[in-house]
């Protein structure tokens, strides 16, 4: 029986374009960026730098390109927040059936993009939903780490066997099942988490 919802953020609730910023470099800038994009981009959803930092190490890899450029840029894969879903999540939350949380690998620059473009009221209207709201970059744990469901669960005494985990990337996912969390990989574009009550 299932009694606690761990949800994933973006392409759950927060419609994404993932491939946004890297459709504005070049082939030749992200082939020479290479790994190091991704080692600061991990740094940074884990708290380890901070945005100055982080827009400062981005302009080293991506040279020519202004600060004000780079955050458009990281900012562009972020869309909208489509009413019916976030009264879906005040609904389930009013219903209270079950314990829910967030859990999103994220960081500053997008968290503060996401309340300026959906607006502060609807922003806070999606958190109250949720018991906990864990953010990555508060946090110092990222997906598919294994101890961020171990500590989601320790820190709020959930039975993993009772808690449903839903996330659009099959990785995460997987790691939550290692831990013994049942999991739902959402597939975008053809399920939608407003569909949640037939899975449970």
């Amino acid at each position: 029986m299932i009694n606690n919802i761990i949800f994933d953020f973006g392409d759950v609730f927060l419609n994404l374009d993932k491939s946004a910023p890297y459709r504005s470099l070049s082939e030749q800038e992200l082939f020479e960026a290479g790994p190091e994009l991704y080692a600061i981009n991990s740094a940074y959803e884990t708290g380890s730098l901070d945005s100055p930092t982080f827009i400062k190490r981005m302009g080293q890899l991506f040279k020519g390109r202004s600060s004000h450029e780079l955050e458009l840029l990281w900012n562009s894969m972020l869309l909208d927040l489509p009413e019916e879903r976030l009264k879906f999540a005040e609904e389930l939350s009013n219903s209270a059936s079950y314990r829910l949380f967030l859990l999103s690998n994220t960081n500053e620059l997008h968290i503060s993009h996401v309340m300026a473009s959906i607006g502060r009221d609807r922003y806070n209207r999606f958190r109250n939903c949720f018991e906990q709201f864990y953010l990555s970059h508060e946090i110092g744990l990222r997906k598919p780490e294994e101890a961020v469901f171990r500590f989601v669960l320790e820190e709020n005494g959930l039975i993993a066997e009772e808690t449903l985990f839903v996330d659009d990337t099959l990785e995460h996912v997987e790691a939550a099942r290692r831990v013994g969390i049942q999991g739902w990989h959402l597939q975008v574009g053809k399920e939608d988490i407003t569909e949640l009550k037939s899975r449970l």
